[in-house]
Order: C-alpha cells, then sequence, then structure tokens
C-alpha cells in the first residue's frame, strides 16, 4: 500500500464515520421530536433503516429548522439564565446565614460555603 493509497482508505474511512455520525443524529431528532405522530415517526425510521444516505438527507431536507419544541427549549434555557442571573452572591449569603442560625449546616460549613462564594 503507497502513500496514495493509505490517503483515499482514510479518507473513506472518515466518510462512513460521518455518515454513521449523520444517521446516529437523524434516529435521536426523529425520537426526541413530538411534533411527529407515531405513523410518521415509523415512516421517517423506516425510510432511514432501508436507504440510510438518502433517507437521512431527506429528512434534513424536509425538517422545518426551528419547531415548535425547538422554540419551547430555547424559552425555557432563557428563563433559567435569567432566574441564574436574579441570584446574587449577597441573596446566597442570606441563605448561607439562615441555614447556620436554622443549624441545618455547622459553623465550619458556613466559612468554607462562604469563603467558596467569595472566591
Amino acid at each position: 500500500m503507497n502513500f496514495g493509497e493509505f490517503i483515499i482508505a482514510m479518507m473513506v474511512f472518515f466518510f462512513w464515520i460521518m455518515a454513521i455520525m449523520i444517521w446516529f443524529s437523524v434516529l435521536m431528532d426523529i425520537f426526541r421530536r413530538n411534533d411527529l405522530s407515531g405513523g410518521m415517526k415509523a415512516i421517517w425510521l423506516f425510510a432511514c433503516f432501508i436507504i440510510p444516505l438518502f433517507g437521512c438527507l431527506i429528512y434534513m431536507i424536509a425538517r422545518p429548522k426551528v419547531t415548535a419544541q425547538d422554540v419551547q427549549m430555547m424559552t425555557q434555557a432563557e428563563a433559567a439564565a435569567g432566574a441564574a442571573a436574579q441570584v446574587s452572591t449577597a441573596d446566597e449569603l442570606t441563605k448561607l446565614a439562615q441555614l447556620r442560625d436554622a443549624g441545618a449546616i455547622t459553623i465550619p460549613e458556613y466559612d468554607a460555603l462562604k469563603a467558596k462564594l467569595l472566591a
């Protein structure tokens, strides 16, 4: 095997790895979507198993860019980021003090958690 044949063999190998990754991602997307009925999922799975390359290609072309589920997931992520941004260090310290005063955590635990928050 010379260098040219080795390069061609590597290109073929990486093509197959890429094709398998695309196939798995399409299958995961089919199962993840909740806007498809069970029958449509079965049809897409049948197409992806019988003619994998063209089935996946047709699915990627026919799939809407943004589904209602995608919008819902983006809204949830933005809400979570907004909620996390509203919690300040002072709020965390107040909660730690309340836990210490209630006896839920000891003074050394309080000091360790306080040092971690302020670091």
